[in-house]
């Protein structure tokens, strides 16, 4: 980890984030230093030292064009009720100008990695914390992944992203699950939509923090176990497992409503990718990705279960 102190930018990125620390009425007149932190797709992240602080502070500058997805005053809501539900860390600043938030460093933790919840304990630690963020009150914004999938199709016709071949066949398919899931009732609660492995802290103790909330919004519950699942690779006896923990038990429809949910995550984070394609100056193969999504989303909905899940819901 390289350190710098302001006044000693050399990239855009560290301008942004000296403007940023700058910003921050009560460091000013202290002694500060900053170094960068690797990781994160839609935001520039800094570890920040200032002295005479009792921990350092975890600062995130917004990536270029993350305006598009991102509603910073409801992410930084939903950070402030997962830190009282005990989930994830103090947010000491935000600064609605720069969009920037800065909250506690945890030295104490390490970021969790897919591997890590193949072990039981883990995954289940995992499910506890996501179920206390999905218990907190309502956040401000309601955005179904419904909607998600709505304001990414036509996004992605903006800035004239690319789309798979069969695209029409995969809208259809959303469609007719949207059509079947809607008649059923959605389940709304906060939820954080971005359960990749990485928003995942592992406490030496056991536990096991959430952060990130860049996408919270009001959601489907299923959804949200949906996209942790996929993402985790889950075997069905697992995804078992967890949805009785959850829920206290596991059922037909309730297993159907998850393998649904995990093909339209699967549409959602395909075409938000083809937008990042175009837009995004992070270092990342953007088009690759969404290719896999896609694929992904295709044998789910070519799956012979497809049809029987709808009927369950």
């Amino acid at each position: 980890m390289t350190w710098k102190k302001p006044g000693e930018a050399a990239t855009p990125a560290e301008r942004k984030a000296e403007a940023a620390i700058a910003a921050v009425e009560s460091w000013r007149g202290a002694a500060i230093s900053y170094a960068y932190v690797p990781g994160g797709l839609n935001n520039v992240n800094w570890r920040i030292r200032v002295a005479g602080a009792p921990h350092d502070y975890f600062m995130k500058v917004p990536g270029e064009g993350t305006e598009r997805f991102i509603d910073r005053v409801v992410a930084h809501d939903a950070a402030v009720k997962a830190h009282a539900a005990g989930i994830s860390p103090q947010v000491h600043h935000y600064l609605p100008a720069e969009r920037v938030e800065v909250a506690t460093f945890l030295d104490e933790v390490r970021t969790a990695n897919n591997g890590d919840f193949m072990q039981p304990p883990v995954r289940l630690a995992a499910v506890r914390t996501l179920r206390a963020f999905n218990g907190v009150a309502p956040l401000a914004h309601t955005k179904t992944i419904f909607d998600m999938i709505d304001e990414h199709l036509e996004q992605v016709r903006e800035v004239g992203g690319p789309a798979p071949a069969d695209m029409a066949w995969l809208l259809h398919q959303y469609r007719t699950a949207r059509a079947a899931l809607e008649a059923s009732g959605l389940d709304l609660v906060p939820c954080m939509n971005d359960t990749v492995a990485a928003n995942f802290l592992l406490g030496g103790d056991g536990k096991v923090w959430l952060i990130d909330y860049d996408y919270a919004s009001n959601n489907d519950r299923g959804y949200e176990l949906a996209l942790w699942f996929g993402e985790m690779f889950f075997t069905p006896d697992q995804e078992l497992e967890l949805i009785e923990e959850y829920f206290g038990r596991g059922d037909r429809r309730t297993v159907a409503r998850i393998a649904v949910f995990k093909a339209l995550a699967d549409v959602k984070w395909s075409t938000w990718s083809m937008i990042q394609h175009r837009i995004s100056e992070i270092d990342f193969d953007f088009y690759k990705y969404g290719i896999w999504k896609h694929m992904r989303a295709r044998i789910a909905m070519h799956d012979p279960r497809w049809a029987e899940y709808l009927r369950a819901l």
